[in-house]
């Protein structure tokens, strides 16, 4: 091995050792001793709603519905934090994080809606009840300590050092059925996990709200007002920070044989950067909405869905369509991530690995759509998913 290459790798350790100090200093003393500096002769306000978004700079769909509610009420006071972790670093970091901490001393709740090393390693105060709406439904491709020792995981070792779900009292899933996914997964014990529901599927329950988002994918294509729309929706490969869309749609291809009858809408998971390109003189057929619309617009106004390892198919199936799934790399994520099911069995559509059988599988909704397995799809892990989610979540907060 030659000289450089030495000096490279003793470099990489040196690095990889100052990220392990750093990180142990931050959130084993630092941010916790901040935080009883801020917590320290101050009361906590008996209606403060703190929504703590990890990741994104606005406050991501999980929350909206709750929020609405909980201010139209009038009886919180509602404060938001953006500590866009994995997306931001060093001091600007540090300072996000210490901003978040500050409000999350006087609060009586702290609503988040994913994986939260930060709100794991502080001492919250007793008053305090940390509530996790998270951000998918259903149970599907592994995460947290289910993934642990995988490619995509973490070590175990590590996870029992920086836990994630820490300190939490209330998470909200879509059924009993998928209770003990997220117990393994979060490492919590029972009475923690609870079927109230997910919040933001309320919307899906309320038709003006449906019908006026079909009107918004409109005015983005509107030669979809004429055609079914097939929305196609895969989840993101490799890891959150370097998130890849995936490119396995030849749109030439899919404008001859299915532009009679179909446009095609691409909407791609928000951690991805950079999205592939569709040819400007297909945009009568396909057009990449990722940035314009949200899901549920989408969801409200697609009639056929093509998604792989998304949980949002959990959603798409309260309106009771055809779905198919590509999953071309299905070896690969299995490795990758693992499933909490049989895949093979779960899915309620067929499953497809090349373009030639996708195209077939959607010429093939028209006439042998298992409407039936859909629906026993849906009652099963989305059944506590009925329009009253919201209400629930609040009642469960007024008794806490």
């Amino acid at each position: 091995m030659s000289v450089s290459r030495i000096i490279k790798r003793i470099k990489k350790k040196i690095l990889r050792r100052l990220r392990a100090i750093r990180k142990r200093y931050r959130y084993k003393y630092y941010f916790p001793k901040y935080y009883k500096q801020c917590a320290s002769g101050k009361e906590v306000k008996p209606n403060k709603v703190l929504f703590l978004e990890m990741r994104f700079t606005k406050l991501s769909n999980s929350f909206e519905v709750l929020y609405k509610k909980l201010e139209e009420s009038g009886e919180y006071e509602l404060v938001s934090s953006f500590v866009q972790f994995n997306f931001i670093r060093g001091k600007e970091y540090t300072e996000a994080v210490k901003k978040m901490i500050e409000e999350l001393a006087t609060a009586k709740y702290v609503i988040t809606d994913e994986a939260s090393l930060i709100l794991s390693s502080l001492p919250i105060r007793e008053e305090t009840v940390c509530i996790n709406l998270w951000h998918a439904c259903g149970a599907f491709k592994k995460w947290g300590r289910s993934t642990a020792e995988k490619k995509f995981g973490s070590t175990d070792s590590e996870l029992d050092v920086y836990p994630n779900y820490g300190n939490l009292d209330l998470v909200t899933v879509s059924s009993p059925e998928v209770i003990w996914a997220y117990e393994e997964a979060m490492n919590l014990p029972e009475g923690i996990v609870q079927p109230i529901g997910t919040s933001r599927t309320d919307l899906f329950y309320d038709e003006e709200f449906v019908n006026s988002r079909k009107e918004k994918v409109y005015q983005f294509m509107p030669e979809a007002r004429d055609k079914k729309i097939i929305l196609y929706a895969p989840t993101f490969r490799g890891r959150v920070s370097r998130a890849k869309a995936p490119d396995m749609i030849d749109f030439e291809r899919f404008a001859k044989e299915l532009s009679d009858d179909y446009v095609l809408i691409s909407k791609h998971h928000p951690f991805c950067q950079k999205l592939p390109e569709i040819p400007e003189d297909l945009s009568w057929f396909a057009k990449d909405l990722t940035n314009d619309v949200t899901i549920e617009d989408l969801l409200c106004s697609a009639d056929i869905c093509i998604s792989d390892y998304s949980s949002l198919v959990f959603e798409y199936s309260l309106f009771e369509k055809p779905m198919i799934f590509y999953a071309y790399d299905y070896d690969d994520y299995c490795d990758w991530r693992g499933f909490y099911y049989d895949y093979s069995e779960f899915t309620p559509g067929p499953i497809v690995q090349t373009e030639d059988e996708l195209l077939a599988a959607i010429k093939d909704c028209e006439t042998n759509f298992d409407k039936q397995r859909v629906i026993d799809f849906k009652e099963k892990f989305m059944g506590n998913c009925d329009g009253h989610a919201t209400d629930r979540i609040i009642a469960w907060m007024k008794e806490h």
